[in-house]
């Protein structure tokens, strides 16, 4: 029967890609909060105005296109984030927060009425009305973006006065506001896109506050400071340059000679590395997490055997595999992130109340018959096959043998598609967002996701219904709860350990809000509300 299939390549690039941990100026990581919910706060004393460079660690493509409601990976989401903006954001708690949208009420639960800020103007000086909002929701849930599932019980999008929208659903869906949070859901200049005076997928033109002042695909971003910005007073950086390097040693250069002011690290060798170098490290805990599928759908496959997949499961160790791949930094979760509101606790789940011994005897009770298992990853994301180590070594210890195949992305996509999907085992990544029933519903049946290498669950289906529409409260909590424990039985593909990402930052060019945790890879998002002690030529 499928089930929903790791045509994650797309997805798992699209969704995800934020990974590792991070380290302390000077010595040790500085991990601890310096106000509730935050790593680093900008120095409000620095009143200094200027230009900021910024090197950026770089996977398989720094941004696709221009048009934000395409954009499929969380670099991109954090670069078009300077210039679009959406209707709400959320905080360092994972709240709901103004953004666009001065304030909104919700009369029933299918019904959203926005008030859109009137301070708002477009870059171009356009002021924003209601009128661009009923025409971006709309061309969002039209399109074809990956971003349409996460709006699809959006029924209708309807201006009231020149001041509110009216956003009614077909069926309740608690996570709304948080998907209208990320960037895909930006509010674009309508007006200009339906005269044909602006082509999104060529051009920025957004209400945030930076504008694109050029661009070199792979190379480097440069904008300037957005003057019809309604807060531009608060905007200190003049002149923003964003430059790539794949290479760890030019990023780590590039800090330590102060020729740019902030870089991130997706290995966790960067906090010794940069002990000495004066700039200072952080360690922030993405939502996004690494996954482990089994594909029980191949003809023959011992994976069939749901005794199996859960031994497997049950003998991945994540706290030693976090331990040698993320210096330990990388917490254990469930379906439900968890470092975020709702989530369930990774030890309760039942695959950890096995003994090494419980898992032995499961592995030879399943009728497994030693045969090896191959375990296909993909070479974008260099972690991937240090966490694929590590879990070659543990299922060794329990009598399954694995073996690694690393392939180039195209070939990973490829192999991916086909129901069944042509591997047995493999790894890879998923944003975990802002709220947890946003991710689980890449676990339905009906998910372009695991249809190829998973059978179907009507139980879990009904569990992942129910976590989108139940009112956030312990009824929900409860539920999330039985869906981490359905999803780790099944085990048809689980989660292992959080990706957190390092940041290094020269705080004598320019000082940050960083949050403790981040839902939607936004490594940028604090940039415009950034100090500088000093000016920087």
């Amino acid at each position: 029967m499928k089930r929903e299939t790791l045509t994650v390549a797309a997805t798992v690039l699209a969704l995800a890609l934020s990974a590792c941990a991070g380290g302390g100026g000077g010595g040790a990581p500085k991990q601890e909060e310096v106000a509730p919910g935050f790593l680093a706060v900008a120095d409000e004393s620095a009143t200094a105005e200027g230009p900021v460079s910024i090197q950026l660690a770089f996977d398989q493509a720094e941004a696709g296109g221009y048009d934000p409601q395409m954009a499929a990976l969380g670099q991109s989401w954090s670069i078009f984030g300077l210039v679009y903006e959406p209707l709400v954001d959320v905080d360092e708690n994972f709240n709901v927060v103004p953004r666009l949208a001065s304030s909104w009420e919700q009369p029933d639960d299918t019904t959203y009425i926005f008030t859109i800020d009137t301070r708002a103007t477009f870059s171009n000086g356009r002021a924003l009305t209601v009128d661009d909002v009923v025409g971006s929701l709309n061309r969002l849930r039209e399109g074809g973006s990956q971003w349409v599932a996460h709006v699809a019980s959006i029924a209708s999008v309807t201006a009231l006065d020149d001041q509110r929208v009216e956003v009614e659903l077909s069926e309740p869906y608690t996570p709304l506001l948080a998907a209208l949070a990320n960037n895909p859901a930006s509010i674009l200049p309508m007006k200009e896109v339906e005269a044909g005076e602006i082509d999104l997928a060529t051009e920025m033109l957004g209400t945030g506050p930076f504008v694109v002042k050029s661009h070199r695909q792979d190379k480097e971003w440069v904008f300037a400071r957005n003057p019809h910005y309604r807060d531009v007073d608060e905007v200190h950086i003049t002149e923003l340059r964003l430059d790539f390097a794949s290479n760890d040693a030019t990023r780590q250069a590039a800090l330590r000679e102060g020729s740019v002011a902030m870089t991130t690290f997706k290995g966790v060798d960067a906090l010794d590395l940069m002990a000495d170098s004066g700039a200072s490290m952080y360690i922030q805990q993405q939502t996004g997490f690494f996954y482990f599928a089994m594909n029980s759908l191949r003809p023959g496959s011992p994976l069939a055997d749901q005794d199996l997949r859960f031994a497997i499961n049950a003998a991945v160790d994540r706290q030693a595999l976090s331990d040698a791949v993320f210096a330990g930094e990388a917490k254990a979760t469930g379906i439900a992130p968890s470092n975020l509101p709702g989530a369930c606790d990774p030890a309760d789940l039942p695959s950890a109340q096995l003994s090494h011994q419980e898992i032995v005897d499961l592995v030879k009770s399943s009728g497994y018959a030693g045969e090896t298992l191959g375990l296909l990853i993909y070479n974008v994301n260099p972690a991937l096959n240090q966490v694929a180590q590590v879990v070659q070594q543990q299922l060794d210890a329990v009598g399954v043998k694995v073996k690694i195949e690393q392939v180039d992305l195209a070939t990973y996509l490829q192999r991916g598609q086909p129901t069944p999907a042509e591997y047995d085992l493999t790894l890879g990544t998923l944003a975990g967002y802002s709220d947890p029933a946003m991710v689980a519903r890449f676990w339905r049946s009906d998910s372009d996701v695991s249809s190829h290498f998973s059978e179907k669950h009507d139980d879990l289906d009904e569990l992942i219904s129910r976590a989108a529409s139940e009112p956030m409260g312990p009824s929900r909590t409860e539920i999330l709860a039985d869906l981490c424990r359905t999803v780790d039985e099944y085990s048809d593909w689980v989660t292992l350990v959080h990706q957190p990402i390092v940041y290094g930052i020269n705080e004598e060019q320019v000082t940050l809000d960083l949050a403790v945790d981040e839902g939607y890879e936004s490594i940028l998002r604090h940039l415009s509300s950034g100090r500088l002690p000093k000016v920087v030529d």
